[in-house]
């Protein structure tokens, strides 16, 4: 099948090259010509596990990038629209989506063949029939569903995974305004023989994806209320309560011989420093503010907005309950990325609390294996240095500070092991014993 993709961020790119990868011939479109430029010269613009592999064994193959749209559109069957949809602080920003539509149905305009056109970005229901639908129609002069099919595809990738994730799907949601709309999507997921498939309308469509980073995002929210209680409470640790709920076989099954599975689900249900990314923050506010255009309240998502926005500060708190002044104390900052496996730090939570240490006038040295030139172009240079590893970003600090789950900070205790003058371990993601080290607090832990 001939797939253009429009769009070669997060979403656009994993899913051109894994389209390629299962045999069709695609071809993704972006305005930055830098950026398709290193996409042929198969350098990906994005850090993501194996994606640079599979880019590069497909590209000049079943893959190509481009800046030409109209030939894009002119020579595939199916177009994805994978373009950028922030959120202003009051609602999703449509002006890619509008634009791209706009230019899309004018190439359809002069196009005879039947062609697809599915929505990929993340869009609040009604986005993909009442204003991308429109806007093709007006462009091309044609009409939907005689001349051309409209569709919604959400992704659902977690980044650090996001190759595994589109190669190895749990579901495929088909949105279209008809059979035939669908029927053609589906095409592009033939080779996907494992994955349980959902057909149904773009509304349905663009709200199941909403709903879904919604539901992890409270369980997040959920588990980080819990943790504070606990710390309120005294004497009880958080992961020790979560264990106990971890283990009802509702949430762990049993399987066939006794032993337990623990679903991939339950890491949301673990306390931390709060949620971050491109998705959780950015997919809930926006649920919040279609809602109340609607007339629905939305209490519970504010409630766990509101949770998330207070948790980066529970850091600090710890810090001062150790410290009686931050100001020039030596703190290593381990971890920038919002999770580990990805250098994005939009929505961090450690944009907030370095920030804060930064007004505090700590004396900070920070590390991330990935994410060190995004945190680069976000902070001062002259109030944060970097080190080169992690040993060398712990040595002479006085406290550290545990903010992204990456796999090295487990030899943490090893590293410490012996030192004269201890550091305090706080432990922002709780993945530490609490046992492996001398000095040790972290989120939800007893006082």
């Amino acid at each position: 099948m001939r797939i253009s993709v429009v769009g070669t961020g997060y979403v656009g790119l994993v899913g051109a090259v894994g389209f390629a990868e299962n045999g069709h011939e695609v071809v993704c479109v972006d305005i930055d010509a830098a950026k398709v430029d290193a996409i042929n010269a198969g350098q990906s613009p994005i850090h993501e596990e194996g994606l640079d592999d599979l880019l590069r064994s497909n590209i000049g193959a079943s893959l190509r990038a481009s800046t030409d749209l109209e030939d894009a559109v002119l020579n595939s069957e199916l177009s994805l629209v994978a373009v950028g949809t922030p959120f202003d602080g009051d609602k999703i920003d449509l002006s890619y989506i509008r634009e791209v539509s706009r230019q899309i149905g004018e190439v359809l305009a002069e196009k005879d063949d039947y062609h697809v056109v599915v929505v990929k970005s993340t869009v609040v229901p009604g986005t993909t029939d009442d204003v991308v639908l429109p806007i093709l129609e007006e462009a091309s002069g044609k009409k939907a569903g005689q001349d051309f099919g409209v569709g919604m595809n959400p992704e659902f990738l977690r980044e650090g995974v996001a190759v595994d994730d589109f190669m190895n799907p749990d579901r495929i949601v088909l949105g279209g305004i008809d059979d035939r709309t669908r029927d053609v999507l589906a095409l592009a997921y033939t080779s996907f023989k494992d994955a349980e498939i959902v057909r149904t309308s773009n509304k349905t469509a663009e709200l199941i994806k909403y709903t879904a980073n919604s539901l992890l995002a409270t369980m997040i929210s959920f588990s980080n209320e819990i943790a504070n209680l606990c710390t309120a409470v005294g004497e009880v640790d958080v992961v020790d309560v979560m264990r106990g709920v971890h283990l009802d076989k509702r949430l762990t099954p049993l399987n066939s011989d006794g032993h337990r599975v623990w679903p991939g689900f339950v890491s949301y249900l673990e306390s931390g420093c709060g949620f971050g990314g491109s998705c959780f923050p950015k997919d809930v506010k926006a649920l919040i503010s279609h809602g109340e255009s609607l007339g629905e309240p939305m209490a519970l998502l504010k409630s766990v907005i509101d949770i998330n926005n207070t948790q980066p500060g529970k850091v600090i708190e710890l810090l001062d309950k150790h410290f009686p002044s931050l100001d020039g104390l030596r703190i290593a900052v381990l971890g920038l990325a919002f999770k580990p496996g990805t250098d994005d730090m939009r929505e961090s939570p450690a944009i907030s609390i370095v920030n804060k240490l930064i007004a505090r006038n700590a004396d900070l040295t920070a590390f991330d294996p990935v994410a060190r030139e995004e945190a680069e172009k976000m902070f001062d240079g002259n109030r944060i240095r970097y080190g080169e590893t992690v040993a060398e970003t712990i040595e002479g600090a006085e406290a550290l500070v545990i903010l992204t789950r990456w796999d090295l900070f487990e030899s943490l205790p090893e590293m410490l092991s012996g030192k004269n003058d201890q550091p305090l371990v706080i432990d922002a993601r709780r993945m530490l014993d609490a046992s492996s080290t001398t000095r040790y607090d972290g989120i939800g832990y007893p006082a």
